[in-house]
């Protein structure tokens, strides 16, 4: 690991802090582009360095910055019932980063994409559900549905965005 990926890694994690507060609240679980921001982070980080940049701005949410959802911060919000979603960030993004960082196939990545955001959505919905007392059922109508067309442009924005910036930052020798 070179100090220029580690700077990047660290701007990444930066950029998370910043956008993760910005939501639009629908319901239980607020719109954000925060995913779209992990997914960037795995395309141009793989799996291990976007989990770590992920685990940091978690990290820094759990110690109480208001870096979260709506400005929030704390312990709190990881055993609410939107934690699992605070979690699930994890796996999606080591997915997402672990493929990413193998092929540049855009069509490949977009299939990891949704696979990652299926993986969010489950473990989200699961901790949700044993958090609320609600079905399966009702939770994917609270939790699941609401979300998929925003979550559907985050994924085709990243992939049009994401290669672009990644061919760059090679150029640059930010990335190798």
């Amino acid at each position: 690991m070179t100090t220029r990926t580690m700077t990047l890694a660290a701007m990444l994690t930066a950029l998370l802090c910043i956008v993760g507060p910005l939501t639009l609240p629908i319901g239980p679980v607020p719109v954000s582009l925060l995913t779209a921001v992990l997914l960037l982070t795995a395309m141009l980080l793989g799996g291990r360095l976007a989990v770590l940049a992920c685990g940091v701005y978690l990290l820094l949410g759990l110690l109480g910055l208001p870096v979260l959802s709506g400005f929030t911060g704390g312990a709190g919000q990881f055993v609410g019932p939107t934690g699992g979603y605070l979690v699930g960030y994890l796996p999606m993004t080591f997915l997402a980063g672990a493929v990413c960082a193998r092929t540049d196939d855009c069509r490949f990545q977009a299939l990891v994409f949704i696979a990652a955001t299926i993986l969010l959505y489950a473990v989200g919905t699961v901790w949700y559900c044993m958090q609320s007392g609600v079905t399966a059922g009702a939770a994917c109508l609270v939790c699941v549905l609401p979300f998929l067309p925003f979550d559907a442009v985050k994924i085709a924005a990243v992939l049009a965005i994401g290669p672009r910036l990644k061919r760059r930052l090679r150029r640059l020798r930010l990335l190798s």
